[in-house]
Order: structure tokens, then sequence, then C-alpha cells
């Protein structure tokens, strides 16, 4: 196989209009598609972000059934000329920086919390190459 990149991600949310308000209109993402009390899906970058509702998600037929509880984590990369401007941004929205960490490869990350509880992450661009 030659797999290219996770085109993907998806997390669960009972409440899709939190979702909307969170992703699109605190961090920005493009609404790709919603469907209210099903899902929504949001742009990020080359990739896309989906929302589904767990309770309408595990009972579909197709796609097959899936859901999910907990916390989730996915990290967004930034370009790394930019990773402290995202960084004062994330904290002039009023979202809680949970953690930073300073990786072995001297590189740094930060962590906050959706609404959700699910932990994000800001990478900034070459992080693992």
């Amino acid at each position: 196989m030659n797999l290219l990149s996770i085109k993907e991600t998806c997390i669960y949310w009972e409440d899709l209009e939190g979702a909307k308000s969170f992703y699109h209109n605190k961090l920005g993402l493009p609404v790709i598609h919603y469907a209210p009390a099903k899902h929504i899906f949001f742009r990020a970058g080359m990739s896309v972000l989906l929302c589904f509702n767990p309770t309408d998600s595990a009972n579909k037929k197709s796609p097959p059934a899936h859901f999910s509880s907990g916390k989730y984590h996915f990290a967004f990369e930034v370009a790394a000329a930019e990773y402290n401007h995202h960084k004062k941004e994330i904290i002039q929205l009023g979202i809680k920086i949970i953690e930073e960490v300073t990786w072995s490869n001297g590189q740094e990350s930060f962590y906050f919390e959706d609404p959700e509880g699910n932990v994000l992450e800001i990478v900034p661009k070459g992080i693992w190459d």
C-alpha cells in the first residue's frame, strides 16, 4: 500500500450546533456539509473533520454504523512560522492551553480541549519529518 495521508478524522458530538459554534465560529473551519441531528463536516486544509451524532451514526446501515465515546485526540498542522501566532490566537479566543510540550527534536506543540473534552493539538509543519 502507498497511503498518502489521513483524509478524514471522525469525532462524535451529540450537540452538532455546539460543534459548529466551536470549529466553525471560533476556529474558523469552513463547513462543507451539515445535516442537523446527523453530522457536520469541516474543511481543515487538505483534510476533513467529521463530527457525527453518535446516536444517529450507531444506527446507520450505509455507510457502516460507527460510534464511540470518550476523549479523542488529533492535531492541526500550521506553518512553522505561524505557530506562535496561532498560540496567541487560541489564547485570545478564551481557549485554555492545557499543556505545552517540547519534543526531543526541539520542536514545540500545545494542547487544548474542545467543549466536548476532545484533546486538540497545534503542531508546526515538519514536526514529524
